[in-house]
């Protein structure tokens, strides 16, 4: 019989190498926590007993790990076997979501200094049972048996009638991460420094704008290319043929700058450096002007600016003109936070001795019903008590309309 011989090549043997080489590549499963914090302050805590079996306290929503999460605080015990002489406290999932794993922690907050604070934590028993899922909108986690009521009524935890709690939430969170292949650090864009100091240097500024006697020289394509105002105002058909100087009326010259500052660096500029005056008042009074300027030259962005640093900074003595501005020009976060700061017991007086507030009702008189309704909305909780009479009344007046100026 013949035999039959196969040869192999150089290039035969070095393709047989290769297929039989294999590549081996990595890729690891992280799981963590997104993790996030609330204080609830809850004042009045004599008036809240009696509010029922299974009613609730409620704080603000707030967010942790994409989701909205609220403390409920039941004085008279979440269920019946409880109300004997236990409180109730939850943490509960307050927006949608299926299957939201998570670890929780309450802690009554000792208030006499002693930092005795009593804790119920999911945290440290994370290894024996796992985070808690929550299946839904309005799952909860907590305790109905939180603090025996005769017992939190004589301890530290309970001062000048009020309670603090403090919820930490951590959301457990899976992703899987591969190798990086290349890292190429990227600076970030300095676009806005660049025009920032092209307004600054003064080169090729080919219009004048006077306000207040003070004289800013800028660039026409600028301008126009961030505001539509601008834009129609020097390249449309009613285009202003006076360019070597058009005047700004009923705006000061320091919010013009402001605002320019704004159209080339793209920020907010110093109010304190701005104003000259390490104020928060002043630097308020800086941002109102600035968002009522944002809103007449259509730079939509520089008004949510304004208006979450408005937000950020709502206080007594500037809090009603700030809810007038934000009426006239439809800040609706804005009105919202202030109709609820100016709700509130301990500063519905104060607020109502002031200025502003004189401003609001002489320009802004339907704002003073939606005012009512917050106030009642305090009141169902207990927090408010509206007396009629002889004492004034919530715009500042008696019974007979007759102006009275109220003491704290």
């Amino acid at each position: 019989m013949g035999k039959i011989f196969r040869g192999y090549s150089k290039c035969d043997a070095a393709a047989s190498s290769s297929s039989s080489s294999s590549q081996t590549t990595t890729s690891t499963s992280i799981t963590d926590t997104v993790n996030g914090s609330h204080q609830f302050k809850i004042t009045g805590y004599s008036l809240s007993k009696g509010l029922g079996i299974g009613k609730y306290i409620a704080s603000d929503t707030f967010m942790v790990g994409g989701y909205a999460w609220a403390i409920y605080f039941y004085p008279d015990g979440k269920s019946m076997e409880d109300n004997a002489g236990y409180v109730s406290l939850f943490i509960a999932l307050a927006s949608e979501g299926t299957d939201v794993r998570a670890l929780f922690e309450l802690t009554l907050l000792d208030q006499s200094g002693k930092e005795r604070h009593k804790v119920h934590s999911h945290f440290v028993r994370t290894l024996e049972s796992g985070p808690y899922t929550l299946k839904y909108r309005g799952s909860m986690w907590g305790y109905k048996r939180f603090f025996r009521r005769n017992l939190l009524e004589q301890s530290d935890y309970l001062k000048d009638d009020c309670l603090s709690v403090h919820c930490s939430v951590g959301v457990v969170k899976s992703h899987t991460e591969g190798p990086k292949i290349i890292s190429i650090a990227v600076p970030p864009s300095n676009i806005g420094q660049q025009f920032g100091q092209l307004l600054e240097s003064g080169k090729r500024t080919d219009v004048n704008f006077e306000v207040e006697g003070e004289v800013f020289a800028v660039h026409k394509l600028v301008l126009a290319a961030r505001s539509p105002v601008f834009r129609a105002q020097l390249f449309g058909p009613m285009k202003d043929h006076n360019t070597q100087c058009i005047k700004v009326e009923d705006m000061k010259a320091q919010v013009f700058k402001a605002l320019l500052h704004f159209i080339y660096w793209d920020t907010l500029p110093d109010m304190e450096e701005l104003t000259g005056v390490n104020s928060k008042w002043a630097s308020t009074l800086m941002s109102q002007h600035l968002l009522a300027a944002a809103d007449r030259y259509g730079l939509e962005r520089l008004r949510l600016l304004c208006e979450a640093s408005l937000c950020d900074n709502v206080a007594i003595n500037t809090v009603a003109t700030t809810l007038a501005l934000a009426e006239q020009h439809h800040c609706f976060q804005l009105k919202a936070v202030c109709l609820k700061f100016v709700a509130m017991p301990e500063n519905l007086r104060a607020v109502m001795q002031t200025d502003g507030f004189e401003y609001l009702e002489e320009s802004c008189r339907s704002l003073l019903t939606e005012l009512l309704e917050y106030v009642a909305k305090e009141s169902e909780h207990s927090i408010v008590v509206c007396r009629h009479g002889n004492e004034a009344i919530l715009d500042g007046s008696d019974v007979n309309g007759r102006r009275v100026k109220q003491r704290l």
